[in-house]
């Protein structure tokens, strides 16, 4: 039985509430849903130790993904992150990490007291994304560093770009490695007509945000286990540790719903989809100035998730800031980000033939608008600064709080990033050096909004 239907049958007997929660099914006008919102009580399973009717969700969300096993969460992939980073990485071990997480991941780091070991994508400069994470890197970082506990990696990332799951997996499992693969824009990859996901390629945790691309409510999330790496019952543990006590039933029928649609009687439930994006990839050949992503001919990039839109304004009298205004004042349309020389249009199931035939129109007439300009530098991306301290001892340290721009050669207390992404220019114990500054000039003068002050380490103490 599906978890709604659950819900719905017992919404309609006389049972009287009395626990959890306060508004006893009575559907006050702002708490839609009310009618369906219970706590743990008798038949309806326990999240934390789910051994009815939540345990056959999740092993049928299991079967559907094709991963060993599979855990909802219920406070997004961050709590999933937190949960697989905590599992895997003893108390200040170290850890391999791509520069490009977001920033749970930093923040794992940090409450597990762990050394990040940081390896680094190439930037597809071209249009100033990170592309993919070559799998050689992440075999000699491990030949290079002894003790590391696990291996972290987005993808897709932000912007869709995919990276070689498979071949990553072989080389860490080589060393004996775990790998966890953040893929929280991604959980409709694997799923015809969209290219292969992080379950079957063999990660040993992946992380998924139902939400960010399917049919979920915000804050669903899903968490999969595959291979033997990884003891499910010590998962659990940590999983519990960040999981509330009180997970919402309208979350968790969110994400066994989502599961079943995937996994339903539509042998291609992603199809429809598919084609509202061929349709907009081709309603779009024709631009003169702006350009959409494409990875065609791109040899850093593995692989592409066509759902991203990522619109290129180098070489035009525009931003993408500007374009993502334009975009939202003159034609209603709402992106999910901009950066320098670029924006991004997220699409997702509920996409429709109508949304996506408007931003196709919108760009085109934006297009028709726009003149060429000198291209200016390509934002490149530092390598990432000098890691001097753990995380964790730069947030305890006595500190200093200066402008950004007078930070060179000071020692990271804080996080410095544009959200979204969401992921750090700077995360602390770094020490601050020109390449990170010129950076954060550059994003500035563009239009990104980033703090103008930052915490650094007060060595004078």
């Amino acid at each position: 039985m599906r978890i709604y239907d659950a819900l719905a049958a017992y919404s309609k007997t006389d049972a009287v509430p009395m626990h959890m929660p306060g508004h006893k099914r009575y559907t006050y006008d702002y708490l839609v849903g009310a009618d369906l919102d219970i706590t743990e009580i008798d038949g309806f399973d326990d999240l934390h130790d789910a051994d009815g009717l939540l345990r056959d969700a999740m092993d049928n969300a299991a079967r559907v993904w094709g991963s060993r096993h599979a855990y909802f969460c219920v406070n997004g992939s961050t709590g999933g992150i937190l949960a697989a980073i905590h599992a895997c990485a003893p108390r200040g071990k170290k850890i391999l990490v791509a520069q490009n997480c977001h920033k749970s991941v930093w923040h794992a780091i940090e409450l597990c007291r762990l050394m990040p070991i940081r390896i680094s994508p190439p930037v597809e400069n071209d249009f100033d994304i990170f592309a993919s994470i070559d799998p050689q890197v992440v075999d000699d970082a491990l030949d290079s560093n002894q003790n590391i506990s696990a291996v972290v990696i987005t993808s897709p990332t932000y912007e869709g770009v995919i990276s070689d799951i498979a071949a990553i997996c072989s080389a860490a499992h080589r060393h004996g490695v775990p790998v966890i693969v953040d893929e929280a824009h991604g959980a409709h990859l694997g799923f015809a007509p969209f290219p292969d996901g992080a379950v079957r390629a063999g990660a040993d945790i992946v992380v998924q945000s139902l939400h960010k691309t399917l049919p979920s409510l915000t804050q669903t999330a899903i968490v999969h286990l595959s291979g033997d790496l990884i003891d499910p019952a010590a998962f659990l543990r940590s999983k519990n540790l960040f999981e509330t006590s009180s997970p919402s039933y309208l979350l968790m029928a969110s994400c066994d719903g989502c599961a079943r649609l995937l996994g339903g009687d539509d042998p291609t439930p992603l199809d429809g989809w598919a084609e509202v994006l061929d349709l907009f990839y081709a309603r779009t050949t024709n631009l003169r100035r702006l350009r959409i992503f494409r990875p065609t001919g791109r040899v850093a990039v593995f692989a592409h998730d066509p759902s991203k839109i990522v619109i290129s304004t180098r070489g035009t009298s525009i931003t993408g800031v500007e374009l993502m205004r334009r975009l939202r004042e003159e034609f209603g349309i709402e992106l999910e980000m901009a950066s320098g020389d670029y924006a991004l249009a997220m699409t997702g199931h509920g996409t429709t033939r109508e949304h996506i035939c408007r931003l196709a129109d919108a760009l085109r007439a934006i297009d028709g608008t726009l003149t060429p300009a000198d291209a200016p530098a390509p934002i490149l991306l530092p390598p990432p600064a000098e890691q001097v301290m753990r995380p964790a001892d730069a947030m305890e340290a006595p500190k200093l709080t200066l402008p950004v721009e007078r930070t060179e050669g000071e020692i990271a207390a804080d996080y410095l990033w544009a959200y979204p992404p969401g992921i750090p220019l700077l995360a602390p114990g770094q020490r601050i050096d020109r390449g990170v500054l010129d950076t954060v000039a550059a994003l500035r003068g563009r239009g990104v909004r980033l703090r103008q002050t930052i915490d650094v380490v007060d060595e004078g103490l």
